[in-house]
Order: structure tokens, then sequence, then C-alpha cells
């Protein structure tokens, strides 16, 4: 999990993958409760330029239950990135759903709280912005024009982002984001289990090359006629054409009196 600088935010996470709705294997569920930092490896990114940030393990400000705690990024302007490992995965057939919560308990100018999918062989003391990932996702808010839900899938080593516009919550309270992916290459994106977004892998990703390009060799012609239309040599004007009146009585109309 990458969370790139700026304003307080709570996480909790789960990765699952469905069978059929009736079965499901939790490949990692993470809640924050008692021995969380056992799980979880806090990285030394951006520590030598002294703009890490400290996490806080708390309830917030204001909460339904004390004893349900997340982990908060704790002071402004400050980048955070933790991770936890699990076991390796094959989702292969399988519809792969990705999930966390996120509570941003002060309004924000310019911060954005993203889950990224990592491969098993990274050093997550030096995890950063720069470390390779299978899928990034989450909100992103930064002044009045970005108010989006990113959703990244790397694809033989570039990043392809999903190129329709996903809306995210902007307010104080707990909302959960949610990236389905099914095996027949179709997706959705649901904010507190309403879908946002849906669609095809192939035309809202590019992560395929396209179709058809433009030939760089082809050439017009020399003897190439630009002109859009021509005179048919061949068209004449019907018989009788010129004896046509230009306007003819309206059978319907009356006199107006006034």
């Amino acid at each position: 999990m990458a969370i790139p600088k700026r304003n307080p935010i709570f996480l909790s996470v789960i990765f699952v993958s469905l069978l059929a709705i009736a079965s499901a294997k939790v490949f990692f569920e993470e809640r924050f409760d008692e021995g969380w930092e056992s799980r979880w490896v806090k990285s030394d990114w951006k520590k030598d330029e002294n703009m890490a940030g400290e996490w806080n393990y708390t309830s917030g400000k204001w909460n339904g239950d004390p004893n349900d705690k997340g982990i908060q990024t704790s002071e402004d302007y400050r980048f955070y990135a933790i991770s936890a490992e699990f076991p390796e995965v094959n989702n292969k057939d399988k519809t792969l759903v990705f999930q966390f919560s996120v509570k941003h308990e002060q309004k924000l100018d310019c911060g954005g709280g993203y889950m990224k999918l990592l491969s098993g062989d990274i050093d997550q003391k030096k995890f950063g912005g720069e470390t390779p990932y299978s899928i990034m996702f989450g909100p992103d808010i930064c002044g009045y024009s970005t108010k989006k839900v990113h959703a990244i899938l790397t694809y033989n080593g570039t990043n392809h982002l999903i190129k329709k516009e996903v809306p995210c919550e902007t307010d104080q309270l707990t909302h959960v984001y949610t990236f389905i992916l099914r095996p027949d290459a179709t997706y959705s994106i649901l904010v507190d289990n309403v879908e946002k977004q849906t669609g095809s892998l192939y035309t809202d990703w590019d992560l395929l090359p396209p179709k058809k390009i433009k030939d760089p060799e082809a050439k017009k012609p020399e003897d190439w006629d630009d002109k859009e239309y021509i005179p048919d040599p061949e068209d004449k004007k019907p018989e009788g054409y010129d004896d046509i009146p230009k306007e003819i009585p309206d059978p319907d109309a009356k006199k107006v009196i006034i």
C-alpha cells in the first residue's frame, strides 16, 4: 500500500477472489486489530529527505466503537508507504475483488490514498512511489479540478490509467472503494457498494495496441484530385423543369383581418 503525501486518512483493506456468489476465498484481509504491526512493514521512503510521515494507530476523532481502530497518516504534506505480505495467489478464471475503506478526517486541499497490489520480490523497507505494481486503486483529490478514483493496471511493464472518469467522495466520512476484475475482461468500480463505473478492460484501458494504425509510408498520389465533388457529364435537366413555378398558392392560407 502506498499513500503519496498529504493529509490524514484511515485505511482498512480486503483482497478476495470469487469463484461464485456463494464461494469466495479471502487472500488477504486486514482489520488493523491487535498485532497489526507484526504484519506490516513501514517503508523508509523519503526519510533521507525528511519528507516521511509517521503513522498513528487510532479510532479517530469520531467513531462508533473506540476499539475499532485503523492506521492514520498524521502529518500534512508528507509521504507515506507501508506494505504487508501475503501468500502467492492465482486468480486465473476467477473474479478478483480489491477493496478497502478510507476516511479523510479533514477537508483535503490535495491528497491521495491509494492501495497497490505489488509483486512478491520487493524490498518492503524501500517500497515507494517508483516500486512496480500490478494494480493501483483509490481516491485522489487535489484542488477543484481533481476529485476522482484512480484505477491503474500494469501490463507488459506499462502503467495504464482508466480512460473513464470515476468520481470519488470528498466528505469526512468513511467510504468503501471496490475494484472488481472478472475473467471475461469486464470490471466494475463501486463506492459504498454503488456502481460508479463498469465496462471492458480492453476498451476502458489502452492495454492492447490499436487494431489499425496510420501507415507512415502512405503518400497521396501525384495525380490525386482533391475536389470533393465533380460535375456528372451524363446528368441532364428533367423535361419541363424550367416550367415549374418557384412559388405556388397555399390552399389552406386565409386572409387575416385586423
